[in-house]
């Protein structure tokens, strides 16, 4: 059963062009079709400045949307205004961002920052709050000692195990993870990503998690979404897309990880250029203008969904 779904989502917003001033439109999203099922991990994988992030802001209502729909726990997210109903869908989903440096008030202790959203959404007791404050620190590995301490005192990885434990204590039902390890050194990594996984196995938490880095990917996944200059290009099973990649630049982002290549004989696919501008789309497939197999009909026509298995699907001219 589904937990959160987007039909034809779409967002876009406006930015200014150099000394001129002149106005121009990003499209960040485009046509975005997908649905998250609970207890899974759902993770979104593309390039730097392909709409990752735009998308997970637009889920949790922290961007405009253009135009479509956002449905989680069957209720129209862009429909809700009211206070009552704004809390109530925060208190279910929550989010992990990228950066534990920025993401904390340096001001306010541990404690103080895992306390504040039970203070705000619930009416517990404050012996009641101090109880789940100190049961998620020690589900995310730290101490209660770290709960009179403020955020400066830990090192990243510490303090985004405390971004953690500050997404669990409302108990949500989506926890959306941007990014959440590439601000720290490759030997913290493993851990966090570790933690996680451990969560959603003993927890059943679902997730959307969203990075570049496909080894991660791989390791903490169950499906995965390729996102490609806002668009969502190829969808399937984690193994289904690391052993038979059906797109051109799934096949691409797997050949530039050389143990991924080694191990499934992927063939090496170079890209043409850079990523094209969200402000200046290409016409027909977005992805024509670096494909090697880029046909003329790639450069007007828009490709059709096509489907591989129950849970695998691809948008290509490559496939009839």
């Amino acid at each position: 059963m589904s937990l959160l779904e987007t039909d034809e989502l779409y967002v876009e917003y406006k930015t200014q062009k150099g000394l001129t001033g002149r106005e121009e439109i990003v499209r960040a999203v485009n046509g975005v079709n997908l649905d998250i099922r609970r207890g899974e991990v759902l993770s979104i994988a593309g390039e730097s400045g392909c709409g990752k992030s735009t998308l997970a802001k637009a889920i949790m209502k922290l961007t405009e949307v253009k135009s479509g729909e956002i449905f989680f726990g069957g209720k129209n997210v862009i429909t809700l205004k009211s206070k009552n109903e704004l809390q109530d869908f925060y208190k279910k989903i929550q989010m992990i961002f990228q950066n534990p440096y920025s993401s904390l008030n340096p001001k306010m202790k541990i404690g103080q920052i895992l306390s504040e959203p039970l203070e705000i959404n619930t009416n517990y007791s404050k012996k009641e709050i101090e109880r789940i404050v100190e049961e998620k620190i020690s589900q995310v590995g730290l101490d209660k000692s770290a709960l009179n301490l403020y955020p400066h005192e830990f090192s990243g990885g510490q303090r985004q195990r405390i971004a953690i434990a500050r997404a669990l204590v409302l108990e949500p039902e989506l926890i959306i993870a941007d990014e959440p390890v590439s601000a720290l050194d490759v030997s913290i990594q493993a851990q966090i990503i570790n933690l996680i996984k451990y969560l959603k196995d003993n927890f059943n938490l679902t997730f959307l998690f969203i990075s570049h880095d496909l080894s991660v990917i791989r390791y903490i996944s169950d499906r995965i979404a390729v996102m490609y200059l806002g668009e969502i290009v190829e969808l399937g099973l984690t193994e289904e897309i690391f052993q038979n990649p059906k797109h051109p630049y799934t096949a691409a982002l797997l050949s530039s990880v050389p143990q991924l290549n080694q191990e499934n004989k992927i063939t090496q696919i170079k890209l043409n250029g850079e990523l094209p501008s969200p402000q200046n789309l290409p016409q027909g497939c977005k992805f024509h203008t670096r494909c090697p197999y880029a046909m003329d009909k790639c450069k007007t026509q828009v490709p059709e969904e096509k489907i591989f298995s129950d849970f695998h699907t691809c948008k290509c001219f490559l496939y009839p």
